[in-house]
């Protein structure tokens, strides 16, 4: 069990909670199952969890609130938020309060999972500074570095998030309002032709490996392809 990930669920809907718990536990999480944030900040305390499932809407404690009190002592555990709410402004308030993702109820156990592993991934980057290939190319995410044949190229930092969404989703399409969203904040049109510049910056970056493209696919989002 020592290698088993504990996930801290806070939800305040008992029938939902005890779904999702299940479910992660035939995936061999081992999860936390708390029913208000009070409840969940003190099993946080406690059990120190390696990644938070938290809902918004809780009981004594909300998850936005929550959430914050646990990022002031952890600046990288992985925050996930359940929310009912689906306005931009309600999302970015999430990503404000320290949240890494959310998913708008109701929602797949299969896409939760996804996310899960996505963020738990990203965390083992950071702790052991590795590199992901992308085609000819490694990019060392923590140090904002492309490498291609001996040479670096230094990203900035929207840059190497950016890229970094794309080679998670590679060979799919990335959503564009809700990268828009998670890395500027907001899917307006003045922050979609910012993101325009920089997908134009990193196919600048790249294309000493013709084999690598990134997609405009109309009305939906890009595509990394290698």
């Amino acid at each position: 069990m020592s290698n088993t990930i504990k996930i801290l669920l806070a939800e305040d809907e008992p029938a939902l909670g005890q779904i999702v718990k299940e479910s992660l536990e035939t995936r061999d999480f081992e999860v936390l199952f708390c029913q208000n944030g009070e409840e969940a900040y003190h099993t946080y305390q406690k059990e120190k969890p390696e990644l938070l499932v938290l809902d918004v809407m809780m009981p004594k404690k909300d998850g936005f609130t929550l959430a914050k009190e646990i990022r002031s002592q952890d600046a990288h555990i992985p925050i996930i938020f359940l929310t009912a709410k689906s306005q931009t402004k309600d999302v970015v308030e999430g990503f404000e309060h320290g949240g890494n993702d959310y998913l708008k109820k109701p929602f797949s156990m299969e896409e939760l999972i996804v996310r899960i592993h996505a963020l738990l991934d990203r965390v083992k980057l950071k702790k052991n500074n590795q590199s992901i290939s992308i085609g000819a190319y490694q990019f060392n995410y923590t140090k904002q570095l492309l490498s291609i044949n001996g040479e670096e190229l230094l990203l900035t930092h929207r840059e190497a998030e950016l890229l970094y969404h794309l080679a998670e989703k590679r060979n799919e399409v990335l959503d564009r309002s809700m990268i828009l969203k998670k890395i500027w904040g907001d899917d307006d049109f003045f922050n979609a032709r910012s993101m325009d510049v920089f997908i134009s910056k990193l196919r600048k970056k790249l294309q000493k490996d013709s084999a690598i493209q990134i997609l405009n696919i109309r009305g939906f989002g890009y595509k990394l392809i290698c």
